[in-house]
């Protein structure tokens, strides 16, 4: 195992430690919700990327994810049974399945979300727009070198979608 290196302001171990601890307390309000619906992270991430990518393939979807098709199928297959999700033909290429959340769905990634954004509405407020969007920044940067231009444009379409959707 390496050794932390040391920074001005401490070691990173303290930063990977945070990061840690944010991700542990970021999940936890989703986690009872889902855990109500029968539901674990995985369905959660599902949701949320296909909320920000309507329409979204899901050869797309394996690709944001980064999991087994199997793993991906038995996850579709609940939220699709459960009538959280629809897939349809896709309108270029009817080989496509394209997914979408149902109004069922939406509202359950609604109730996901909130206490996410609740979340970040209360750091925003003690931090401040600069320093929020620095850390936006930091994010980023942590995201692999070569993924950060897709992330980037995933951002743009989940934006993009949340408007038209008025949110």
């Amino acid at each position: 195992m390496g050794k932390a290196r040391d920074t001005k302001n401490g070691d990173f171990n303290d930063a990977i430690e945070l990061m840690f601890f944010a991700y542990r307390d970021f999940i936890a309000d989703p986690d009872v919700i889902l855990a109500a619906h029968g539901f674990g992270r995985a369905h959660h991430r599902v949701l949320h990327f296909v909320a920000g990518n309507p329409a979204i393939s899901i050869a797309d979807l394996l690709d944001i994810l980064r999991v087994t098709k199997q793993s991906l199928a038995r996850v579709l297959r609940d939220l699709i049974d459960g009538n959280y999700i629809e897939q349809r033909i896709g309108a270029n290429d009817r080989r496509k399945r394209l997914l979408h959340l149902t109004a069922k769905g939406s509202a359950l990634h609604g109730k996901l979300i909130a206490p996410q954004e609740k979340r970040f509405d209360e750091v925003l407020a003690a931090i401040g727009p600069q320093a929020f969007e620095q850390w936006k920044k930091t994010m980023r940067l942590v995201i692999n070198s070569e993924d950060r231009d897709n992330v980037d444009e995933l951002i743009k379409r989940s934006r993009a979608a949340r408007t038209d959707n008025g949110k």
